[in-house]
């Protein structure tokens, strides 16, 4: 069973930086792609960042130029590179993980709170 592991979140002032990481476990397969989303209180699950396999990338409008996602392919892990945080950043932000092998799958981390105080 995959399992995916997120860390990196906690409280930091506007203008700040915090970097998340989301680990997969359990399987000898690579991620077909990776993903951020975000949820803030009141509010629908977002998407944030994602990354495929191949190495392109995609970022929703609110934090196209401060957020950067990267991977390391051979570790299926995923970053989240989060600069020039603003209040309205503040959620839980959820790691996802898809893959085609040996299955077509998805899986959800369990959220990391990041906190920015402004």
């Amino acid at each position: 069973q995959v399992q995916l592991v997120e860390s990196g979140g906690g409280s930091v002032q506007a203008g700040g930086s915090l970097r998340l990481s989301c680990a997969a476990s359990g399987t000898i397969f690579s991620f077909n792609n990776m993903r951020w989303y975000r949820q803030a209180p009141g509010k629908q699950r977002e998407l944030v960042a994602g990354i495929t396999i191949g190495g392109s990338t995609n970022y929703a409008d609110p934090v196209m130029g401060r957020f950067t996602i990267s991977a390391v392919n051979a570790r299926n892990t995923v970053y989240l590179q989060m600069n020039s945080l603003k209040p309205e950043d503040t959620a839980i932000y959820y790691c996802n993980a898809a893959f085609l092998w040996p299955k077509r799958s998805e899986y959800w981390g369990q959220g990391t709170q990041v906190t920015v105080s402004s």
